[in-house]
């Protein structure tokens, strides 16, 4: 059997186990949370969440391992799931701590095992398509770029930790970049989830759009002081080699 065989299964089976996992979830959270609304029913979530212990916190490390590592799925769901178990303070720094752990073994696995090892858990010409584009040709703004790929929303941050094992840039300080970068969307969704958790859906939504305003202000305000139009030049080139 081929390595590359071998990484397909690896693969489909991890799928298949977050999946599950996600059903399991699910199947656990509707009643529960047809309950959120009233104070019984909140009582009942929290219970549940703290007879879970450290197995839920397994639980949840286990899919945003499987989330950074195979990028299956966005990390929303997860950061809102942290949210809704633990609370806006602890869920986000479950995430941070999870998202900083997970993202250092996957960049020091690339620069340890190479191009081999990216280009088994990511489409090489996507990968090389990146790599190669004139958005990380300037070695000194490389950290800049990072900063806002990972600020804005729905750019792809899981494929570029993976590609910043490829690029002139500090482990360390790329680590620290793509832990802390995404805090605005860690933020938001962990305070959206402790929202649900207390049956308050309108606010969860209102903290969602605030917060893509204030990420909005923070690029248009860094690209009108930017004379060399690094935020324009990345959003327009980072679609372009995603396409």
């Amino acid at each position: 059997m081929s390595r590359k065989t071998k990484i397909k299964i690896f693969k489909i089976i991890l799928m298949i186990i977050v999946i599950f996992i996600l059903i399991g979830v699910t199947i656990y959270l509707i009643p529960v949370m047809k309950n959120l609304s009233t104070e019984a029913g909140q009582l009942k979530f929290k219970e549940r969440v703290n007879n879970s212990g450290f197995l839920g916190l397994l639980m949840l490390f286990g899919l945003q391992f499987a989330q950074i590592f195979l990028f299956i799925l966005p990390g929303e769901p997860i950061e809102i799931l942290a949210g809704m178990c633990y609370g806006g303070i602890w869920g986000t720094i479950f995430i941070t701590i999870s998202s900083f752990i997970i993202s250092s073994i996957v960049v020091f696995a690339v620069r340890k095992l190479g191009r081999k090892f990216v280009y088994d858990f990511c489409d090489e010409a996507k990968v090389k398509k990146i790599v190669n584009s004139k958005l990380f040709k300037n070695s000194k703004k490389i950290e800049s770029i990072m900063i806002i790929l990972f600020a804005i929303p729905g750019t792809p941050k899981d494929l570029l930790v993976y590609i910043a094992g490829l690029l002139p840039i500090n482990p360390l300080r790329f680590i620290l970049i793509s832990t802390f970068a995404r805090l605005p969307s860690v933020i938001s969704s962990t305070l959206a989830g402790a929202n649900l958790a207390s049956g308050d859906w309108k606010k969860s939504i209102l903290i969602y759009l605030i917060t893509f305003i204030i990420v909005g202000i923070f690029v248009f305000i860094f690209n009108k002081f930017d004379k060399s139009k690094l935020t324009e030049d990345t959003i327009k080139s980072i679609k372009d080699d995603m396409m």
